[in-house]
């Protein structure tokens, strides 16, 4: 078994370098700005290999960056009064996230983890709210992921009440094939169970219990490396029988 990588103690800033152009294809909004906009952008634009140990986002520290997850998975968490760690969602492939942080110039309010080796990219803050000024399509995609993220939060908070294990799984899994969201996982989910685990609040040997209970029901199948959905309307709406 290959070792398990941790963070290097250089920050992620001073790792950073140019998108290649495979990584440039993986931006999902970078085809609606003009040409002459686009050689702008691409030209401040970082990407950083990011480890378990890294923080992309971390509490308190102050907004600076709009940031992208190109490949692996991210999770959104906080800590509460006693020193625990509360999740809140996972961060997969195409995600773009931290705009409402950047538009009202507040400080980060959670953290953003690797839960693997992941590549993300970040356009500087200056740059971004250069585009929203400049570029109507932009704008219209950020609007839309605001929307968007507001339903999966409200979403969030109706998992977070349900008991039957099963169904918190299910409805996990769906905020994570959100296809405006997270346009880059598609309909195979590169995530393992630990992984899942942590993001659920379960241990996992009970979510591969519940995922086998969805496959039965063939409503996804598991994968090598992953979790392919084969309905994702019943998977949003799932609940036990």
């Amino acid at each position: 078994m290959a070792p398990i990588q941790h963070a290097p103690t250089a920050p992620l800033r001073q790792r950073a370098r140019k998108p290649t152009e495979d990584e440039l294809r993986m931006v999902p909004w970078l085809p609606l700005v003009t040409q002459a906009d686009r050689a702008r952008v691409v030209a401040s634009l970082d990407v950083v290999d990011a480890l378990p140990g890294d923080f992309v986002c971390k509490i308190g520290r102050t907004a600076n960056y709009w940031f992208g997850v190109l490949d692996g998975l991210l999770k959104m968490s906080n800590d509460n009064s006693q020193g625990l760690s509360i999740t809140f969602t996972g961060v997969p492939p195409g995600a773009w996230f931290g705009e409402g942080t950047l538009l009202k110039r507040e400080v980060y309010r959670y953290n953003i983890e690797p839960l693997r080796r992941s590549v993300v990219s970040g356009l500087p803050l200056d740059e971004f709210e250069w585009l929203l000024e400049r570029s109507i399509p932009f704008n219209r995609y950020v609007m839309n992921l605001l929307n968007e993220r507001l339903g999966q939060f409200i979403a969030a908070r109706e998992i977070d009440r349900m008991n039957d294990p099963d169904t918190r799984v299910a409805r996990s899994l769906a905020a994570l094939f959100h296809p405006v969201l997270y346009p880059g996982v598609g309909d195979l989910l590169r995530i393992t169970q630990q992984e899942l685990g942590y993001l659920v609040g379960l241990s996992r040997q009970r979510v591969n219990e519940a995922l086998r209970t969805l496959q039965q029901r063939e409503v996804i199948r598991i994968e090598y490396g992953g979790v392919r959905v084969l309905d994702l309307a019943r998977l949003r709406t799932y609940r036990r029988a």
